[in-house]
């Protein structure tokens, strides 16, 4: 008998392909995946999703089911209707993050939930030992220089209020991809204003620097915190702002 995807997360005992169906619909539904582009291959949708090809084979069979897929000699793109494009936030997520691209070079990014370190749950205001949604990002050079690694914690308002984040706790095995580039246009798109503050510091006895950004909306909740450790010794972080013209 044919499966519909859900529109919510399938309820525990469902097969394991119709959550994977339901978040990557999501993902196509929030332009993680943008409207008209190809769909990544199985591998790398299989990697995505810490599951089996198998699976992502038949998650794809139930989105075409739906009409929600089609896929010709070139792969498979999404159907549904492109939500208006938006120009994106001026912050890239997490800060710090860069595309280097080119063979050998890192760029690897998981999320996990998790007791976030003390200094994060003190900033977002968590109770003690209360978990939430923990990103961790890291890149490299081929040759191992300009290396970065950033540790994101998230607040409950931001899980509450933005359900692109919420959905990463169904998969947050700390293995699978998730790279959340877009994350800050994802709050935006929720109706939340964004004022971040950036601290650099540098660290004893090593070439390194800190950078630690504190995100808050516009009633001072916190939103999310980035501790980034980069090597300083042949790289360069560039901040970009942009200022409104009066009136």
């Amino acid at each position: 008998m044919d499966r519909t995807i859900p529109h919510d997360p399938p309820p525990p005992g469902e097969p394991l392909y119709l959550r994977i169906a339901a978040e990557l619909l999501g993902e196509l539904r929030d332009g993680t995946i943008p409207p008209g582009e190809r769909l990544p291959g199985e591998r790398q949708l299989a990697e995505h999703f810490g599951v089996s090809r198998e699976t992502v084979r038949q998650a794809l069979e139930v989105l075409r089911r739906d009409g929600l897929v089609a896929t010709d000699r070139r792969g498979s793109h999404a159907t549904l209707p492109a939500a208006p494009v938006e120009p994106p936030s001026a912050l890239a997520f997490p800060v710090g993050s860069r595309d280097l691209g080119g063979p050998g070079a890192v760029d690897r990014a998981t999320v996990t939930w998790e007791t976030p370190p003390p200094e994060h749950a003190e900033a977002l205001g968590l109770a003690p030992h209360r978990p939430t949604l923990v990103h961790r990002y890291e890149s490299a050079a081929a040759d191992g220089h300009g290396r970065r690694s950033a540790v994101t914690s998230f607040s409950a308002v931001a899980l509450a209020e933005v359900e692109e984040l919420a959905r990463y706790r169904y998969r947050a095995n700390g293995t699978a991809s998730a790279q959340l580039r877009r994350a800050y246009d994802w709050m935006r798109r929720a109706g939340l204003a964004l004022h971040h503050r950036d601290s650099i510091t540098r660290l004893t006895d090593t070439p390194s620097v800190r950078v630690t950004r504190l995100v808050h909306d516009q009633y001072a909740r916190p939103l999310e915190i980035t501790d980034l450790v980069m090597d300083d010794r042949q790289d360069a972080l560039v901040y970009e702002f942009t200022v409104p013209a009066a009136g």
